[in-house]
């Protein structure tokens, strides 16, 4: 098969589909893999390391005219030309909070695999997994920074010192992105407190933890209570395929002291957050009701190298299926990657998603043997 890695365009979007290592081992077992060049240079792999792992260097044109497409982020609105109906992308799509993304693919009939959407039988989600460990992390590292009072906010330092109360942060959501959030944390001396609806997930933190982040069974009441002495706020809560849904009203950001954070890492499914929108690396912060609100929507992007290889590690054996096999034997006989796939020949094929954004949903199996 034909394998196509284009640059990501998205703003400060430095990662790349594939490390080196990824692409040799498609090569080794006699896939054709293209990559687009300069496309490895922001995750700090040169053109050269993809050639001598058996790459060839293309346009962005030969490296979208691939059979199968592989990248990081929904393709922008430039990219939509290259979308067509008998190609396979394979990406992280969150068509629940990129509508547009999911009419150009439904226009073009191009078949979409979300990692996102990717799903095993006991609701894990393998492929968001990795960039939900490393967003979660950073966005506890950036709180911590943007508490500094250079940034108009309290002037905390996350750990605080001896004799002086550290910083309280308030995570909503235990999952991979809460979790690691908390973690890292707990990590740096801060007060944690984790709330989530499922508690046997909280019970499991805290039995991992030991007490050193208090958790807290998710509701509006408790939500309120927490945030409003919250120094930094992270929200993480998802909904696999679907829109996140906002556990965080206007009201209750009013609320929060002046000066504190937010870090609303559901901002690529959405937001969980009501006074959140979408920013960029470039240009990542707001304040509203005196609280600084971060809402950047591809995080893991800011440690490129890092992400791309914790990326490959989990994605590859997907693509792997993906070039072995075909998308329609690989989905018929993988109900984990099956659950992956949003858009066939103009439909849509995953529940959550067609929920989402308001269109009806046919079975990716019998739409991919249409």
């Amino acid at each position: 098969m034909i394998i196509g890695i284009p640059a990501e365009i998205k703003t400060a979007e430095n990662r790349v589909a594939m490390t080196p290592d990824g692409v040799r081992e498609l090569t080794a077992l006699g896939h054709e893999v293209r990559v687009e060049t300069g496309a490895g240079l922001g995750s700090a792999f040169a053109d050269e390391d993809f050639t001598a792992a058996g790459a060839t260097m293309v346009g962005t044109s030969d490296a979208w005219g691939a059979e199968l497409v592989c990248k990081v982020k929904e393709p922008q609105e430039s990219e939509f030309a290259f979308l067509r109906d008998d190609l396979v992308l394979f990406t992280y799509l969150h068509l629940a909070a990129y509508p547009g993304v999911a009419k150009a693919l439904f226009e073009a009939k191009t078949t979409g695999i979300a990692y996102e959407t990717v799903q095993t039988a006991d609701g894990d989600l393998p492929l968001l997994a990795p960039m939900s460990e490393v967003a979660g992390r950073i966005a506890t590292q950036v709180g911590a920074s943007l508490l500094e009072k250079r940034n108009g906010t309290r002037g905390i330092l996350l750990g605080g010192v001896p004799g002086v109360r550290p910083a309280r942060v308030v995570v909503i959501g235990a999952g991979h992105v809460g979790w690691n959030s908390a973690w890292i944390a707990q990590g740096m001396e801060a007060e944690v407190l984790l709330l989530d609806r499922n508690i046997d997930r909280l019970r499991w933190v805290d039995q991992i933890h030991q007490g050193r982040i208090m958790t807290l069974a998710s509701n509006k009441g408790s939500i309120e209570r927490a945030i409003s002495e919250a120094d930094l706020l992270i929200g993480a809560v998802l909904v696999a395929g679907g829109r996140a849904p906002v556990v965080v009203t206007e009201d209750m950001v009013a609320g929060m002291r002046p000066g504190a954070v937010i870090v609303d890492v559901a901002v690529d499914q959405g937001g969980c957050i009501e006074t959140t929108h979408e920013t960029t690396h470039a240009d990542p912060t707001y304040f509203v009701h005196g609280v600084l609100h971060y809402a950047v929507g591809n995080m893991p992007a800011a440690v490129p190298h890092t992400s791309t290889y914790a990326l490959t590690n989990a994605t590859f054996p997907y693509v792997l299926e993906l070039a072995e096999h075909g998308v329609s034997r690989a989905v018929e006989y993988d109900p984990v990657l099956r659950g992956g796939v949003n858009t066939v020949a103009g439909e849509c094929t995953n529940e959550a998603v067609a929920e989402a954004i308001g269109v009806g949903v046919v079975d990716p199996v019998k739409a991919l043997s249409a």
